[in-house]
């Protein structure tokens, strides 16, 4: 049995794996910035816990090392030792130019994903340096690569410095007790993926649909998967990858000779 902390658990990706690992008899941290939203996932996911594994819920807001520092003293605190630690808490930007958006937003991003994530690999880090083991996943996302698209030129941004900032980690952490590596979960939908339709241009949004169709994921589709690689994983410096170039490209050829349709109907109706 294995102790996961999960920030940004209690919805959208972070919540399926916090119930993947639980399914797998994994205790698992949840942890969202609001502590009452918090309590209400655990108590949600504590059904799927399976072979006497438990949910903590803690509050946490990310952009306070402080709070993360406090984040990993109650999950140490609880089960003794923490096993594995993912850096999911993240939000993306409203799909406007970067002169568009509304200055508390621009802050709620670059501090979510950088400093949030940045703040959780170093505290996890020091506890796994004194406990002498442990496993850290950072979480990547659009513009990793350095593609750019209009509209998402902040939240990739962010991204592209994340993986910038995961790489030089897995360097400076090499032969260590602790293993650092990525996550990359490509284009899933949640209750935030309609969050911009009423604000884009039909024809627009319309484009954006045509595209998740063809490469997007369900959460219940994705999180087993990148649960059952991270269980499996003994690397330093992983990539666990869903959404491949190559798995791109088959699908986008293949929606070429076979559209695939209304995946999503929830995508049309919102908004």
């Amino acid at each position: 049995m294995k102790t996961v902390v999960i920030t940004g658990s209690t919805r959208g990706i972070g919540k399926g794996m916090a119930r993947e690992f639980l399914k797998r008899g994994h205790n698992v941290v949840v942890s969202g910035r609001s502590q009452a939203v918090t309590l209400l996932a655990a108590a949600e996911l504590e059904k799927d816990a399976t072979g006497g594994a438990k949910v903590l819920a803690v509050g946490c807001d990310v952009t306070d090392a402080k709070q993360v520092q406090g984040l990993w003293d109650q999950a140490s605190g609880c089960f003794g030792t923490v096993d594995i630690w993912i850096n999911n808490a993240g939000m993306s930007n409203t799909r406007f130019p970067v002169g568009r958006l509304p200055q508390d937003e621009v802050d709620a991003v670059i501090r979510t994903n950088m400093l949030g994530t940045m703040y959780g690999a170093k505290t996890a880090l020091a506890g796994m340096r004194a406990q002498g083991h442990g496993a850290i996943y950072n979480f990547e996302g659009f513009g990793s690569n350095g593609f750019k698209n209009p509209g998402m030129s902040l939240y990739g941004a962010t991204k592209f410095a994340i993986t910038y900032f995961t790489k030089a980690l897995i360097k400076e952490t090499a032969g260590g007790p602790v293993r650092v590596g990525y996550m990359s979960p490509g284009i899933v939908i949640t209750d935030l993926s309609t969050r911009d339709k009423a604000k884009m241009p039909a024809q627009r949004w319309a484009f954006v649909v045509k595209i998740y169709n063809i490469l997007a994921d369900r959460v219940e589709t994705v999180t087993p998967w990148l649960v059952e690689q991270v269980l499996a994983d003994r690397g330093h410096g992983s990539r666990i990858a869903w959404l491949t170039r190559a798995k791109s490209l088959r699908r986008f050829l293949g929606a070429r000779f076979n559209p695939p349709g209304n995946r999503f109907p929830e995508l049309l109706q919102a908004g």
